[in-house]
């Protein structure tokens, strides 16, 4: 079996498909559907310090590391991998604002709450299927826009059930899963 790419690799063939570009001045870095898959993030990443939107979806990455070097990243990219937890987003906490974190493994949604500036979450077709982990999302006071259909806990229940209590549960949300969100004026 082939070895899994490493973070050098792809930065290697990310050189190769832009001569004469500088990856550490690139605004927008993608190493998705890498072959063989991406296994690990690491501190190679730290190259990419100018890199505002990087994504390394679809690829078979178990944890987030390697970011704390990456003081301008807003856009992170890391749907379709392994991923089961949170920890690991410390180091783009105050700049983050969005995270694309679809179809992983996530039950458990313990250390979202650093995300302070995260606006859009999508957290569809993941794991979490109890209203307690959902609540976690209320630490993210700046969430509008929040992606989750696919999760135990919305296709368990009714999706007008579902959508109810989500809204109620996050105030501040302006979209959920896709759709706007249409709040009841107080009379």
């Amino acid at each position: 079996m082939a070895k899994p790419t490493t973070i050098k690799d792809a930065i290697k063939k990310w050189e190769e498909k832009h001569p004469g570009e500088d990856i550490s001045k690139a605004l927008e870095v993608g190493f998705q559907f890498q072959w063989p898959p991406i296994e690990k993030m690491d501190n190679s990443l730290s190259v990419l310090v100018k890199c505002r939107k990087l994504s390394l979806s679809t690829n078979m990455i178990e944890k987030i590391t390697g970011l704390n070097t990456l003081k301008n990243l807003k856009v992170l990219s890391l749907g379709r991998n392994c991923i089961k937890s949170f920890s690991g987003l410390e180091g783009v906490a105050e700049t983050l604002e969005e995270l694309w974190i679809s179809y992983n493994l996530i039950e458990k949604t313990k250390g979202v709450g650093v995300l302070k500036k995260v606006k859009v979450l999508y957290i569809g077709n993941n794991l979490v299927k109890e209203w307690g982990e959902f609540m976690r999302f209320q630490e993210l006071s700046s969430l509008e826009d929040l992606l989750f259909v696919g999760n135990p806990l919305s296709e368990n229940l009714d999706e007008t059930v579902f959508k109810t209590e989500a809204i109620r549960r996050l105030p501040n949300l302006k979209k959920l899963d896709g759709e706007p969100v249409v709040r009841e004026e107080a009379e």
